[in-house]
């Protein structure tokens, strides 16, 4: 008989490897079907049910790797419970642990019921839970079947109650002691050929999610063309980026481009289903494809979006190319019904976005976007179609994997949003980054230059101004204009001497209004306050 060690061992290996398998076939089938994988209808929903500081810190301080953090988070616990339960297994508990391997999957099975997902019916949505289940349950059933109660071995002579000779001496049967274990057996060449056999299954699952949903998203991209705009963006002026090494670029490249959103997994979505529909306060509803979108007005505008989450010079901030169908056509189209003053926007996983409806019909560039510098939309982007509107922050105009579009009031519903704590109306603040020299760098001693970008969507940017240390405001050079909607680049140059100095910006819109000093947090409407950087000059 196999030492109780050995046992345990084995049985905390086969538990792991059982849960492997398990996710590993749910996970494919959740590429194939396009429904959620457990682990991340579970992570939609703990990212949906975390209170808002929680998100506010995860975005601040992990950036785009909070999903990833979040999923390992999970499966962390699961392979923790996997293990227990095989554990529980070596001992001879096979049914409980089952029952612990058919739990967790019941509970993804619950979580892909109630959560947010890109799935377009109930079966896709549910088929890789219920695979993710009936895998976990057969894989650990497999796994418990190596651990068998032992025979008593020969010369043992087995009592019936009530006949054993310390009873019949008026004694008693005695107990055996609590901690001594039902004997098991351990048949070790099962247990190797089990656990290779779900090893080789996980391993193959895993493997074939890594190359279906590439292969899967180029061909749903290569299926969009990207369509000639009627009304073209002017060419951007060569001056408008400044040539200072490490400076952003004037158009932030696609894979460059910052993330913010609530999914773990991305839709794929085949822009031959995808339809948009505009109903609500209006006069007639429309249902629109994908090519009946395009058809119509097409303009091409450079456009800088803005995160709320964005701390005072952080990340959350890039500048595109965008081709789309203008938002305020589509109204005009539809007829809008008297009283009405909001959009609210819905994705394809069911989030929704609140926008105030004179931003998308007083004459700024507010479009459906289908494609992003040249190309079509990313899918991290919103592939086939996403909404983009200029002077609002994101969460209440960029509505990603766009579907449906009711004309209503803001008094009639709530946002995904709006419903955690962020304000209904959102316009971006006038703000500067400062993006060389880098905080705690050391730079050269003598002649030196600052640069960044500022933006003030809407307004544009009339002056900024940098402050060496304690002293005066002075006037920073800027780099060409390109519209009122993009960001603008700009230089200081002064003389750094020895030591340890810091460097503030600010800029002023062209309205007048300069950038606050007064520092707020991003929610609930956005951060403001100055960007400042502390570096050392050395003679060098």
């Amino acid at each position: 008989m196999a030492t109780r060690a050995v046992r345990r061992f084995a049985g905390v290996v086969g538990g792991v490897v059982a849960a492997g398998a398990a996710l590993a076939v749910g996970y494919l089938v959740a590429a194939v079907t396009g429904g959620p994988w457990p682990v991340d209808a579970v992570g939609v929903q703990v990212i949906d049910l975390s209170p808002g500081p929680v998100k506010d810190w995860a975005v601040r301080e992990l950036g785009t790797a909070d999903r990833p953090l979040l999923r390992f988070g999970i499966c962390a616990v699961l392979v923790v419970v996997a293990a227990v339960a095989g554990l529980i297994a070596s001992r001879g508990g096979r049914r409980i642990a089952v029952g612990l391997a058919a739990g967790l999957g019941l509970v993804g099975l619950a979580f892909a019921i109630i959560s947010r997902s890109a799935a377009s019916g109930l079966l896709d949505r549910l088929l890789p839970s219920i695979a993710t289940l009936l895998t976990a349950v057969i894989s650990m059933s497999l796994v418990a079947r190596v651990f068998k109660p032992e025979p008593p071995q020969a010369g043992e002579k087995e009592q019936s109650p009530g006949h054993g000779p310390a009873e019949s001496a008026g004694l008693g049967a005695e107990e055996p002691p609590a901690s001594e274990e039902q004997p098991v057996g351990f048949d070790r060449r099962r247990f190797l050929v089990t656990v290779s056999a779900l090893g080789v299954m996980g391993a193959a699952g895993w493997t074939a999610t890594r190359v279906l949903p590439v292969r899967a998203g180029e061909a749903l991209r290569e299926k969009f063309r990207v369509p000639v705009p009627g009304d073209p963006a002017s060419a951007v002026p060569a001056a408008a980026q400044v040539d200072v090494p490490g400076v952003t670029r004037f158009v932030t490249p696609n894979a460059k481009f910052y993330r913010v959103d609530t999914l773990l997994e991305v839709p794929r979505i085949d822009p031959d289903d995808w339809e948009l529909r505009i109903h609500g306060m209006v006069d007639k509803e429309l249902r629109l494809s994908l090519k009946e979108l395009v058809d119509r007005r097409l303009v091409e505008r450079d456009i800088t979006l803005t995160c709320v989450s964005n701390e005072v010079g952080g990340p959350y901030v890039g500048n595109a190319r965008w081709i789309g169908v203008p938002v305020a056509d589509l109204l005009n189209e539809v007829g809008v019904r008297a009283g009405a003053d909001a959009v609210k926007s819905t994705s394809v996983d069911g989030l929704t976005i609140g926008t105030p409806l004179a931003a998308l019909t007083d004459g700024r560039d507010a479009i459906l976007a289908v494609a992003m510098n040249g190309e079509p939309l990313p899918f991290e982007h919103g592939f086939p179609v996403r909404m983009v509107v200029p002077g609002l922050y994101g969460y209440v105009s960029a509505t990603k994997w766009i579907v449906d579009f009711e004309v209503t009031r803001f008094q009639d519903f709530s946002a995904y949003w709006t419903d955690r704590g962020w304000s209904v109306e959102a316009p971006i603040k006038t703000a500067s980054r400062i993006d060389v020299p880098k905080g705690l760098s050391t730079i050269k001693a003598g002649p030196a230059i600052a640069a960044g970008v500022a933006w003030a969507q809407q307004r544009g940017i009339e002056k900024v101004e940098v402050r060496v240390d304690d002293g005066e405001w002075q006037p920073a050079v800027l780099a060409a204009e390109d519209t009122i909607d993009t960001w603008r680049q700009w230089t200081f140059r002064w003389n750094a001497t020895p030591g340890m100095h810091r460097l503030t910006v600010r800029a002023t819109d062209k309205a007048g209004e300069v950038q606050t000093a007064a520092q707020a947090a991003p929610r609930p409407n956005g951060s403001s306050g100055l960007h400042d950087v502390v570096f050392t000059a050395e003679e060098i």
